[in-house]
């Protein structure tokens, strides 16, 4: 009863971690208390947010209500002054300096308007009428501003300050000031402080006695600072000083601990409330754990015993959820068995055909490698369907999946009991097999059962594959190592021509190896610098001049030097490379072409992979457009064989390449799978011949032709005809005849640096010259 153990465990520890009853009431005590105590902390912040919003705004509505009442005094000084400042006896007065008249003027008004300070400043600096001791900077600066213009601010006189004005006293001309000043002490400040809501405590002080927190102008806004554990919010205001250069301030203080505790009655309240609450909660629960305990202690009783090797059943009473429970438990035991049959089986198989999968293949592999020296040898064979993918893409996967358990049930038969057969995934398969007979015949074998035609849901389907070989012990002594030698082997199969069966060698393994160096290196290539480009011009026949340049890739490796394209273009269009590579190659090329004249075009060849990349129109846009290179002066050449998969598809991919004013000329003509048809479905701007024409034009009367052929055609349908390969006069010659526009080959020039190619426009306007 070894499948019960995990069961028991279960119980064991629900047993050992104490009563369940205790738990769900702590549980449940500790949730509700969290819930109270969030209550409390979410009405407690509330309310302090609520009371400093409160608070805030009585700060900011307390400095309008200063700036409307020192407006209003301002406004009625000022009037009492111009009434003054126009009385024909005080101007006589002041105009006599006659300083009793003017006191006893002064003074009369002080008692009637309450002012601490009211005295008149002659155009000389003379003080009349002024109570108290002036510092002389003080004596001597005042002149200087009530001659500037100032009329009225907070206006520091000795040690205090005052809300002051003045008006000018003339008889025509100036004769001096009156200024009248109202103290700015407490009485004043506790008196504006009657007016808000709070008990707010204001002050006017200079900048300059200010703290730093506070002459911040963020500090308009409200600041905060705790004096003797009393949280303080303080805002300040700049207010009109009658000294531009003494600037004052209105700072307003309020005690936000006060404020605070208004509210802490109902806080109170709350926390008293919240704790009864606790308290009933914990009572409700420990009844509640009670009931929903006992049938669990049941179930723990009956899993124990199941553990022990007792078919344990659990009395079933109610139909509730714990009712329910008892019912299903009751039902593990009975299915637990057949659970986990399943489940070793989904582990270990593939859903779909039932084969074993990867994971069971290994572990059978790993047995038959320890057992080797006293077996037969083994072979691992790995294989998967020649194009499949047409056949999911056409009949869909559907057809695609009854497809493969066809060729799964196929395989079983074929390899009967002496072997084992395993889905690695997707369409591959990998068989085991002993040399009942010759390795080779066995392969054979393999390819013609998965070949037979197969008709599925009215579909005739004629299936293909290919096999890699890897013979156990000899090729791989571990699992990985097998594994990986038979899919190098497949892999080597498939790269020659499918449908066949190959047998791993050790220079599989080591020419791996250097692909996947090379791989890397292209990698480090791209992102280091070491491409660069080559440019081999193409010759106007009918205008004796240069027309194009073929921009020409080329790869200079730190150890390996100059590596021939025929070697890593291929590597790139299979690890998908040449897609970031081919964008590297339009951006320089479109930056070298630019420098060229307007009448020179510069052509680059776009791969397969490139062609499909739905990418492609947006990399040329955005070459053109960070080089500045007309679209017109931009060739992109592509292949045939573009046109065997999917001709519409690619005829609109060309159709919208010329929609961006780009020309396109078809590669290699005459090589591929030439037609008719799609050279009249898009007229190409040019048709390139292949060089193996022009080798054979000397040896084979065919060959001319042939060049013959292709030139009227191109003619007929109004494209340019490019020969490459040109190597001598023989050759130009007879193209010239044939009605070729354009030659590329060495007889006119090698591949050229860009550096170079200014030079070769420098001879060809010597040679016009």
């Amino acid at each position: 009863m070894a499948r019960f153990v995990p069961v028991a465990r279960i119980a064991a520890r629900l047993h050992a971690s104490g009563s369940l009853s205790r738990k769900l009431t702590l549980f449940y005590a500790l949730l509700f208390g969290a819930a109270v105590a969030l209550m409390l902390g979410g009405a407690r912040w509330g309310i302090d947010r609520y009371a400093e919003r409160a608070v805030r705004a009585e700060l900011q509505a307390g400095g309008e209500i200063f700036d409307r009442i020192t407006t209003m005094r301002y406004s009625q000084l000022a009037d009492a002054g111009r009434v003054l400042a126009i009385d024909y006896g005080f101007r006589a007065a002041v105009a006599s300096a006659d300083a009793p008249t003017i006191e006893s003027a002064l003074d009369s008004l002080k008692r009637r308007l309450v002012l601490d300070q009211a005295f008149v400043v002659t155009i000389d600096g003379d003080l009349i009428g002024y109570r108290g001791r002036l510092d002389p900077r003080q004596a001597e600066r005042l002149p200087a501003l009530l001659d500037q213009g100032a009329d009225r601010g907070v206006l520091r006189l000795g040690d205090r300050d005052y809300a002051a004005i003045a008006a000018p006293v003339e008889a025509p001309m100036l004769l001096g000031w009156v200024v009248f000043a109202k103290s700015l002490d407490e009485a004043e400040m506790t008196s504006l402080s009657q007016l808000t809501a709070f008990k707010l405590k204001p002050e006017v002080r200079p900048v300059d006695r200010v703290e730093r927190a506070l002459r911040d102008p963020a500090a308009r806004a409200g600041i905060e600072r705790i004096e003797d554990g009393e949280r303080i919010l303080i805002q300040t205001r700049p207010i009109q000083s009658f000294d531009p250069a003494a600037a004052h301030l209105l700072v307003l203080q309020f005690s936000l601990t006060d404020a605070l505790g208004q509210y802490r009655p109902i806080f109170n309240i709350l926390a008293i409330l919240g704790i009864i609450g606790v308290i009933v909660a914990v009572t409700g629960s420990a009844f509640l754990a009670r009931a929903i305990a006992r049938p669990v202690r049941e179930l723990d009783r009956a899993a124990q015993r199941v553990s022990a090797g007792e078919q344990a059943q659990v009395p079933v009473s109610g139909n509730d959820e714990l009712g329910r429970l008892a019912q299903s438990f009751n039902q593990m035991v009975v299915d637990i068995d057949a659970r986990e049959r399943q489940i070793a089986h989904m582990a270990f198989h593939d859903s779909l055909t039932g084969l074993p999968n990867r994971a069971l293949l290994r572990e059978h592999v790993q047995l038959v490698l320890k057992n080797a020296r006293s077996a037969r040898r083994m072979a691992l064979f790995c294989l998967d369907l020649d194009n499949f993918k047409a056949v999911n893409d056409t009949l869909g996967h559907p057809v695609g999946d009854a497809l493969l358990c066809e060729i799964g049930a196929r395989l079983r038969t074929l390899v009967g009991d002496d072997g084992f057969v395993a889905r690695l995934g997707g369409d591959e398969f990998a068989l085991l097999l002993p040399e009942h007979r010759p390795f080779d015949r066995i392969a054979h074998d393999i390819i013609d059962t998965v070949a037979r035609p197969a008709r599925i849901d009215g579909h005739r389907i004629v299936p293909g594959t290919t096999v890699g070989v890897a013979i156990a012990s000899l090729d791989g002594s571990d699992v990985t190592t097998l594994l990986k030698n038979a899919d190098l082997a497949l892999y080597r199969a498939k790269s020659e021509g499918k449908n066949c069966a190959r047998f791993f060698e050790a220079a599989m393994d080591a020419e791996a190896r250097a692909r996947r160096e090379m791989e890397l290196d292209l990698h480090d290539a791209l992102n280091d610098g070491r491409l660069f480009l080559m440019f081999q011009p193409l010759f106007n026949l009918a205008e004796s001049r240069v027309a194009a340049f073929e921009a020409l890739l080329r790869w200079n490796h730190p150890t390996r030097g100059l590596v021939s394209p025929v070697e890593f273009i291929p590597l790139a269009e299979d690890t998908g490379l040449i897609v970031p590579i081919g964008e590297w190659v339009l951006r320089e090329a479109c930056r070298m072409a630019i420098q060229l004249p307007e009448n020179v075009r510069v052509a680059v060849n776009i791969s397969p992979v490139q062609f499909r990349n739905p990418g492609l129109n947006a990399t040329i846009l955005s070459a053109l457009a960070d080089s500045g290179l007309d679209p017109g002066r931009l060739e992109l050449e592509i292949t045939e064989s573009l046109f065997i998969d999917n001709i519409e598809a690619t005829l609109a991919s060309l159709h919208s390449l010329r929609a961006l004013g780009v020309r396109v000329a078809l590669d290699d003509f005459g090589t591929g799978y030439s037609s008719l048809s799609y050279l009249r479905s898009f007229p190409f701007d040019k048709l390139k011949i292949d060089r193996s024409f022009i080798i054979d034009l000397m040896a084979n009367e065919g060959a001319t032709a042939i060049i013959r052929s292709i030139t009227t055609l191109a003619d007929a349908l109004g494209m340019e005809t490019t020969a490459e390969g040109v190597e001598n006069v023989e050759q130009l010659d007879i193209l010239r005849e044939q009605g070729c526009s354009q030659i590329q080959g060495f007889y006119f020039s090698k591949p050229l640096p860009a550096d170079e190619l200014k030079k070769l426009f420098d001879r060809e306007e010597r040679k016009v010259a």
